[in-house]
């Protein structure tokens, strides 16, 4: 699933699925890398749904929006037809094209995530569905942090890295970090 339903707030607000880079929205440059991952895909998303719609994946939206990634996942978990579900979020146009096999490889029930050898990287985790079906619950009992959620959880941290597989278009500065490195992966 691609949790897609922030609010932008360090970017003045913009849907970041919708924001531009290198000619192509994040969305698309999200889709791109996780679809060859993944046998199908949710989307989780709040504004702009007939855009996303669009797509042709399924969207869904939070019960509880503004409430944070943890009401994106109770939302797609309640859908999500398999035993397993890979989270990432929509601003990550770096994530590796090998994200899913890695966390699989490490596996450790009854969920996984990313960290860069720096920093953990909570949403780009790997959780049994039935697992991940909880985050409502959580949410409800007024947690909103991922991380501690999936620590609580009992996940495990797999260390992947390198950071900048893992760096997410929050701010400008982040944005033209993430240009130089597609600029450098396309050999320009």
């Amino acid at each position: 699933m691609i949790l897609a339903g922030g609010a932008g707030r360090r970017l003045g607000g913009v849907d970041k699925g919708w924001l531009m880079l290198a000619g192509q929205p994040l969305i698309v440059r999200v889709l791109a890398r996780l679809v060859p991952q993944v046998s199908e895909v949710l989307i989780s998303a709040n504004r702009q749904l007939p855009d996303y719609r669009a797509l042709g994946w399924p969207v869904v939206t939070d019960t509880s929006p503004d409430a944070g990634p943890l009401a994106g996942i109770a939302a797609a978990a309640a859908r999500a037809p398999g035993r397993f579900l890979q989270i990432v979020p929509v601003d990550a146009p770096l994530l590796p094209i090998d994200l899913v096999t890695r966390l699989a490889a490490r596996w450790s029930p009854p969920a996984v995530y990313a960290h860069d050898g720096q920093r953990a990287q909570p949403a780009f985790a790997l959780l049994e569905t039935a697992r991940a079906r909880g985050a409502g619950a959580a949410l409800a009992a007024g947690e909103h942090a991922l991380g501690r959620w999936l620590t609580r959880l009992g996940a495990r941290p797999v260390t992947l890295g390198p950071a900048t597989d893992f760096l997410n278009v929050n701010t400008p500065p982040d944005r033209r970090a993430a240009l130089a490195r597609l600029a450098a992966e396309e050999g320009r």
